[in-house]
């Protein structure tokens, strides 16, 4: 099948339009192989069939279109120096600053607004916990995990992972927060509960509104931006800003930065943002 110069400029316009997604040439390859896989699964005979398709029925064809042309490589503990900073930095000076709210407890909120299968969220969590753990009646500790791709929300949510997937981490927070399956699932294992219950997976365009109040003690943003033009960038990272609490911080992925809205922050640590 031959992918045209029309019909991967009418796509690449649709990505931006929806998702704020910038695609190019060098985007051609990649969006060939999984505009095929679509039109095999829709039994269509061409690109400019599915062109056709999202032109008459776009918002109803955009969730599954999005789930299957973003990417979505993560890991637990993924660019670790950020979790280090939270265990030695951040939530030292949390725990001695935080005051009580009218619940009673300390409150804590972090997002991982782009948490593609849960490694990011459940990271988090972990380290929070760790953090905390000799205190943790204290504290009332919410993470908010939300994506674009509805399919890799649905597998954040099960915690379940393959068993290559730990392989990295710690022995001592292997035998602290995962469980090995059994028979058929012995090459698994599953999130505790202890984190599942610190995590909410949401569906979210970051271009639509954000329905959460906050303010955020820290956002993750890592390897999200550098897929948006300068001027979306710079819509999110004022959005973002007034998502966080005063001191909250922001991290970014390892060839992200703020650009012109850099101003507004203070540079903590590589890739790491306060807001003043």
């Amino acid at each position: 099948m031959q992918l045209t110069t029309e019909d991967f400029k009418f796509i690449c316009q649709f990505v931006y339009r929806t998702t704020g997604i910038v695609l190019n040439d060098s985007k051609r390859e990649m969006l060939y192989r999984r505009l095929t896989r679509i039109i095999r699964e829709r039994k269509l005979n061409s690109f400019a069939e599915y062109c056709q398709l999202l032109r008459e029925h776009g918002e109803q064809e955009e969730d599954y279109f999005i789930n299957a042309i973003t990417t979505n490589l993560t890991s637990f503990f993924r660019e670790n120096h950020h979790f280090e900073y939270l265990t030695s930095e951040e939530l030292p000076a949390l725990i001695k600053n935080k005051t009580v709210s009218a619940n009673g407890k300390k409150r804590l909120r972090v997002w991982s607004s782009a948490s593609s299968t849960g490694e990011e969220p459940y990271s988090i969590a972990i380290t929070i916990l760790e953090a905390l753990k000799n205190e943790l009646a204290q504290w009332d500790i919410k993470i908010l995990a939300t994506d674009i791709d509805s399919n890799v929300l649905a597998k954040g949510k099960t915690g379940i992972y393959d068993m290559n997937r730990i392989e990295e981490i710690p022995k001592k927070l292997k035998k602290s927060y995962f469980f090995q399956g059994s028979g058929k699932s012995s090459q698994s294992v599953k999130v505790h509960d202890k984190l599942k219950s610190t995590i909410t997976f949401k569906h979210l365009n970051l271009l639509h509104d954000w329905p959460m109040k906050g303010p955020f003690d820290v956002i993750f943003c890592r390897n999200v931006i550098i897929y948006f033009d300068k001027k979306t960038q710079q819509e999110l990272f004022s959005r973002y800003y007034e998502m966080l609490a005063p001191g909250g911080l922001l991290f970014l992925g390892h060839s992200e930065n703020l650009g012109n809205y850099q101003q507004y922050f203070s540079n903590v640590g590589r890739t790491i943002f306060r807001k003043p």
